[in-house]
């Protein structure tokens, strides 16, 4: 096994491990929340059980996502399976908004519903151990997306953030309807939680399609990247630089300029030492280099032609 190859393992492994984490907190909540909900009849409450309920679905489609998404190329797919996170991430979003949708319409029809909330501590126990138990998870998923970057656990970390609010509300609610007597702030505290959840959903779908559409990295990767590049003297220009990510895996390519007089060998040597470079600093990153003299031209499209790397060369003068 080479040395790439034993860091995507590792990363896939950590990954799978996060997934696995979500989905073992989300059961625990779930049977937590479900007797609390039954005893309280509180709307808030409720609406985090079916939150909670959605959050089991949903990490377990969130598990099998990294896991697909670390299965290596194969014939049909050469690049990998990195975008079955976004994938997976898209169907979080979709079972987020549904819930919303529903948590935010059964806070409207029990606006008029006097009914007094029973057990309004148990209630409030509840959402304190399911804080608890949250804040240990996205502390842990934190670590996992900074040494990863999954697109999945971020989407799925996202989601436990606002469970975080979600919870808190729960409490406040129930402080309010059952203790201070305020009826209906039940009701309003599940209509603003199926909006944050709504607001959360709209989050986390821009990372995943961020990626199904191939967006670029952000610019100061990019300069970060050519930096590297063109720290060799024997590179003359880059042009048609491109990258775009793929679960936890980065892809880049650019056409890179050498001396029209080098050899085969000699241009070939140049291209592999940028390579061991790029590998070095940025190991995430799978790079594929096209080798052009100096001066040559590729097509009339400017926006392949343009070269990113004047102001890098008037820096290495």
């Amino acid at each position: 096994m080479t040395e790439t190859e034993r860091r995507r393992s590792i990363l896939n492994n950590v990954t799978a491990r996060a997934a696995m984490a979500s989905v073992a907190t989300a059961l625990f909540l779930l049977a937590l929340k479900g007797y609390a909900a039954w005893t309280t009849s509180s709307v808030a409450l409720l609406g985090s059980l079916a939150d909670s309920a959605l959050d089991v679905l949903a990490s377990v489609v969130t598990l099998y996502g990294v896991r697909l998404a670390a299965q290596p190329a194969d014939h049909d797919h050469r690049f990998g399976h990195g975008k079955a996170e976004a994938l997976a991430a898209l169907f979080q979003v979709a079972l987020i908004t549904a819930s919303a949708l529903a948590i935010g319409w059964r806070g409207v029809t029990a606006m008029g519903n006097d009914a007094p909330i029973t057990d309004a501590g148990l209630g409030i126990a509840v959402s304190v151990v399911a804080i608890v138990a949250t804040l240990l998870l996205v502390a842990y998923q934190k670590r996992i997306i900074a040494a990863t970057g999954s697109v999945a656990v971020k989407a799925d970390s996202l989601h436990y953030q606002g469970d975080i609010l979600l919870n808190l509300s729960v409490i406040g609610a129930l402080i309010l309807d059952r203790y201070l007597g305020l009826a209906g702030a039940d009701a309003l505290f599940g209509i603003a939680i199926a909006a944050w959840l709504g607001f959360g959903a709209f989050k986390a779908s821009a990372h995943a399609i961020d990626q199904l559409m191939d967006k670029e990295w952000p610019e100061n990767e990019r300069q970060r990247y050519i930096a590297v590049a063109v720290a060799n003297p024997d590179v003359r220009g880059i042009h048609d630089f491109r990258t775009r990510r793929s679960g936890t895996r980065d892809f880049a390519q650019f056409h890179m300029n050498v001396d029209r007089n080098l050899t085969i060998v000699e241009a070939h040597d140049v291209v592999e030492a940028v390579e061991i470079a790029l590998h070095r600093t940025f190991p995430k990153v799978e790079v594929l280099i096209h080798l052009d003299p100096e001066g040559h031209i590729d097509t009339d499209d400017p926006l392949v032609e343009q070269d990113v790397t004047p102001h890098w060369f008037q820096k290495r003068a």
